[in-house]
C-alpha cells in the first residue's frame, strides 16, 4: 500500500483553508458557493466517523468587504475591526451551511497565550476533545481582535500546524493557490519543477520556498514550509494542495496523488512550546 493510500485510514484531520479560497477574487466578497461545497465535503468526512477541524482565514477580510473598505487594512486597529466585524459574518455562514446538513459547528478563537500558558493550553485541549466526543467540528482562528504582535501566530498555516500538534492530528492539509511546492514560484518561472513528495525537510527546501504572490492571504510558502516542520515533527503527515476546487480534500483523504506530501517523522524530542515561543513565528 503506497502512503497516500494509508491517508485513508487517518482518523484525525485538520483542513486550513485561506481568505483567498474563501473570496471571490473579482469582488473579495464571500464564495458562498465553494463555502457551500466546503462544508458539504467536511461534514461528509465527520460522517465517516473521523474527527475533522477547520481553520479558517477570512475574518478581516469579509470585515473589509462588510465595512465598505476599498483596500485591505494596514493599520493593527483597522484590522482588528475588520475582523470583529467579519468573524461574526462568517460564523454566521457557516453556521447556516453547516445547518442544512445537520451539522454543528463550534467557534475556537487562539492567541500564542493559549498555548504558552499551561492551563490555557490544557483548557483548550479538553474543550477540542469535547467537541469531538459530541460530533461536533471546530472552527479555529487566531484571535486577531484582541492578539497583540507578542501574542499572534502571526499567519493561520502556523496556528494549523500547532492545533493538529495540540489535538495529536494525524493529518494536516494546507490548502493554497497553487498545487504544492514547486523548486521555484510556478507563476514567474515556466521552468519551475513540482515537488510531489518530501522525505525529509532540508535546508535546500527552507531556500526554496517564496512567498506567494497572493494579495489577500498572509501565508506564502515559507509559512507552509515551518507549518510542515511543526505538524511531521509531531507525527502528522501533511499534504498542500490547490484550494481552488474543494473537493480536493476529499480525493486527498480518499488515498489520491494530489498536491505536496510531507511525510510525518515524529520526534520524541520534540516541544511545541520552544517552536511556539521562539521569534520566527510571530509576526
Amino acid at each position: 500500500m503506497s502512503l497516500r493510500e494509508l491517508l485513508k485510514d487517518k482518523k484525525r484531520i485538520v483542513i486550513k483553508i485561506g481568505s483567498s479560497s474563501l473570496t471571490h477574487e473579482e469582488t473579495g466578497r464571500i464564495n458562498l458557493s465553494k463555502m457551500e461545497k466546503l462544508v458539504r465535503i467536511l461534514t461528509d468526512i465527520r460522517n465517516q466517523g473521523k474527527d475533522v477541524i477547520l481553520v479558517s482565514s477570512g475574518a478581516i477580510a469579509v470585515g473589509k468587504e462588510t465595512l465598505g473598505l476599498q483596500k485591505r487594512p494596514t493599520e493593527k486597529v483597522e484590522k482588528q475591526a475588520c475582523a470583529a466585524v467579519g468573524q461574526a459574518r462568517l460564523m454566521m455562514v457557516y453556521q447556516k451551511l453547516f445547518a442544512e446538513y445537520n451539522q454543528i459547528p463550534a467557534q475556537i478563537l487562539m492567541t500564542k497565550y493559549t498555548m504558552i500558558n499551561d492551563i490555557s493550553r490544557a483548557n483548550a485541549f479538553n474543550t477540542f476533545e469535547e467537541l469531538f466526543r459530541k460530533g461536533v467540528i471546530p472552527i479555529v482562528n487566531e484571535n486577531d481582535t484582541v492578539s497583540t504582535d507578542e501574542l499572534e501566530f502571526g499567519d493561520n498555516d502556523t496556528l494549523s500546524a500547532i492545533v493538529s500538534a495540540l489535538i495529536q492530528a494525524d493529518l494536516l492539509i494546507l490548502l493554497s493557490d497553487i498545487d504544492g511546492l514547486y523548486t521555484d514560484d510556478p507563476k514567474k518561472n515556466p521552468q519551475a519543477e513540482f515537488i510531489d513528495y518530501v522525505e525529509h525537510i532540508d535546508t535546500n527546501l527552507d531556500n526554496m520556498a517564496k512567498d506567494s504572490s497572493s494579495l489577500v492571504g498572509t501565508g506564502g510558502m515559507a509559512t507552509k514550509i515551518s507549518a510542515a516542520k511543526i505538524a511531521t515533527a509531531s507525527g502528522a503527515d501533511m499534504v498542500i494542495a490547490n484550494g481552488e476546487d474543494v473537493s480536493v480534500i476529499s480525493a486527498i483523504v480518499s488515498g489520491e496523488n494530489k498536491g505536496t506530501f510531507f511525510k510525518a517523522h515524529k520526534d520524541e524530542k520534540f516541544i511545541l512550546l520552544d517552536y511556539i515561543s521562539t521569534k520566527q513565528y510571530s509576526k
